[in-house]
Order: structure tokens, then sequence, then C-alpha cells
């Protein structure tokens, strides 16, 4: 078709073209027997299929930075994940860690050990606790607390 296109690549899927010509709007486009189509338009309908165009082009530019030629590698893949696969290394150390978070829990006066416990891996509160073995609030509170300070001494050595 002749006449001013607008300055754009275009998408093999994009079914019609437009052009400006001596002052009037046209599009272009093929049937489905591949038979070729030409009509005028008003200025009003050139500037609507324009302005799709340019967000349509606009996508297939953020499609072909981002999307189509992402790297798509086990690296990368893992890069992006939320939950990252931990190394050989750092699996056993956590191991190492909680073995001697286990060893200091069992270090502690009995009382202590069963409200931290209580607190921390049963998901207890402190009311909780009190009530199940007939005391206040602020003495499993204080327990809690001192237990904590003596496992931060012992897991610092």
């Amino acid at each position: 078709m002749e006449g001013k296109h607008p300055k754009r690549r275009k998408d093999k899927y994009n079914p019609y073209s437009i052009c400006e010509r001596n002052g009037s709007y046209y599009i272009e486009f093929l049937d489905g027997e591949h038979q070729k189509h030409e009509f005028e338009i008003s200025r009003e309908l050139y500037e609507a299929f324009d302005e799709f165009e340019l967000r349509d082009i606009s996508y297939l530019h953020q499609w072909d930075k981002y999307i189509e030629h992402s790297e798509l590698w086990e690296h990368t893949l893992n890069g992006r994940a939320v939950q990252k696969p931990e190394s050989v290394e750092d699996v056993v150390l956590e191991k190492l860690l909680v073995e001697r978070l286990h060893r200091a829990i069992q270090k502690l006066p009995e009382i202590q050990k069963r409200r931290l416990i209580l607190y921390f891996f049963d998901g207890m509160t402190y009311e909780r606790i009190a009530k199940l073995e007939g005391c206040t609030k602020m003495p499993v509170k204080r327990s809690i607390d001192v237990a904590l300070e003596k496992l931060k001494k012992e897991l610092e050595k």
C-alpha cells in the first residue's frame, strides 16, 4: 500500500496495515481467501489503530528484551527460585548447629527446658504454660528468658 506508514516493525501476526495518503487515512488487510482489501477510514480510527500498534510494539520489545531471551539454565532458574536450594555445606552446617542447640537445651534445668520447649517448639503462650503448670505468667517468662541467656552463652563457646 502506498502512502506514509507509521515507522515501526510489524508483528507477523498483525492482520492489517494503516497509512496516510494525500490527507486521507487507509487500512489494508487480507481476508480469509488472501485477497487484499483497502478502505478509507476516519482520522480517529487511524489514530486508534496507531495507538494499538504502539502498545503492541511496546509489548513485543518487552518480550524480546526480557522474556524470550531470558536464560533458562539450571543455575538461573535456581537464582529465581523462591526457596533456593541449599549447598551440601549449608545443610551440614545447619545440622551441626541444630545438634549443638539440642545438646545445649539438654544441659538446662528441667523446668527451664520444659518451658522453653513448650514455648518455642510447641507454640504455647506464657499464659497457657502458666495455666498448665499452675503458676502465673511472670515465672514462666523469667524462666524462658534465663534459659535463652544460658543457651546464648553455651553456643558462643
